[in-house]
């Protein structure tokens, strides 16, 4: 078996527009339990997590996926927002035995479905059942994070059709031309978009509040672990207060759109555009709304735009919390 992955080019690949950060040291894991919103001791058990990091005010600077690599905790997020994200956690390191920086050394890299040829670190379509691995449709999905030879794999949060795979870059295979590296970031950031899971850019950072992401209905958040930056208000919004804003997934009609994009629905929602891809001729995006409907009418609010969108369900219902105690 080649020591290279070779991924089919036409659902799965490397992920350019995603980084990874690299947390080692002794205090790695706790110094990230202070600092994002879900518990990261469940890394040594070998379960990714996904978690806010997030600002005193609780709102959310990053989304993070952390996964338990042998070379130290990896956090993949956005290439564009990598820098400062480190750059400012570095400021709270204080006496902690960790080092953050960024893993230049790893790749990102993404499956949707299944691989041509895999490492033999990755679940193999019949093998024999192993721990971290379960069985779908014949073929071996990961549910926990497993790794061999420096090539890890982990879920992609509930959506079960998708991994992370990380590792170097000689060992995953670079996309064929810049057409194949455009459309498996297109794909992959519309599965996204269908799985109903959130993405913090530059144009959003600052922008929401963990649960205005539907963290809280997507196993990103701890509400038991103890205090984190932003906790105070990430707790008080699930506790005391009304969630007045949730993530929706829409329809939205030909036009050039961006994220961070301010928007109005026709029955008087408005909030901003957090991914939006356009596929097949149609454009599908996720967008942080006002809940309750207001009042219909012309965009009032600078830049705002009024839009005749259609809302299209999600995969997890809004109407209660899926928390891990």
């Amino acid at each position: 078996m080649s020591d290279i992955m070779t991924i089919d080019s036409a659902s799965s690949g490397r992920l350019s527009f995603m980084g990874a950060l690299r947390f080692s040291g002794a205090d790695a894991v706790s110094f990230l339990q202070g600092q994002v919103s879900n518990d990261t001791q469940r890394l040594t058990d070998h379960t990714p997590v996904l978690a806010a990091y997030s600002t005193a005010q609780g709102r959310v600077l990053a989304l993070i996926y952390l996964l338990p690599h042998s070379s130290g905790v990896v956090a993949i997020l956005p290439r564009e927002i990598l820098v400062p994200t480190m750059e400012r956690m570095r400021k709270f390191i204080l006496r902690a035995k960790v080092r953050i920086e960024d893993a230049a050394d790893l790749v990102v890299a993404g499956q949707l479905g299944g691989a041509t040829s895999q490492p033999s670190a990755i679940p193999q379509p019949g093998a024999a059942p192993q721990a971290g691995a379960i069985s779908q449709g014949g073929s071996k999905v990961v549910s926990r994070y497993v790794e061999r030879d420096g090539i890890g794999m982990a879920p992609v949060g509930h959506d079960e059709n998708r991994q992370w795979i990380i590792g170097p870059p000689e060992k995953i295979a670079a996309p064929a031309d810049a057409a194949a590296a455009k459309h498996i970031e297109e794909q992959w950031r519309l599965a996204d978009i269908r799985a109903g899971l959130p993405q913090v850019y530059a144009a959003t950072s600052e922008a929401f509040v963990a649960q205005m992401l539907n963290l809280d209905l997507l196993d990103g958040i701890s509400f038991t672990k103890g205090c984190y930056t932003g906790q105070e208000i990430i707790a008080r919004t699930q506790h005391l207060g009304r969630i007045k804003r949730r993530l929706f997934r829409l329809s939205l009609p030909s036009g050039t759109w961006k994220v961070g994009q301010a928007l109005r629905l026709a029955d008087g929602r408005q909030g901003r555009l957090t991914e939006v891809i356009e596929s097949a001729g149609r454009t599908e995006a996720l967008a942080v709304l006002s809940v309750e409907a207001g009042a219909a009418g012309g965009a009032d609010a600078p830049g705002e735009l009024l839009v005749d969108a259609a809302e299209l369900p999600l995969p997890y219902s809004l109407l209660g919390p899926h928390v891990r105690e």
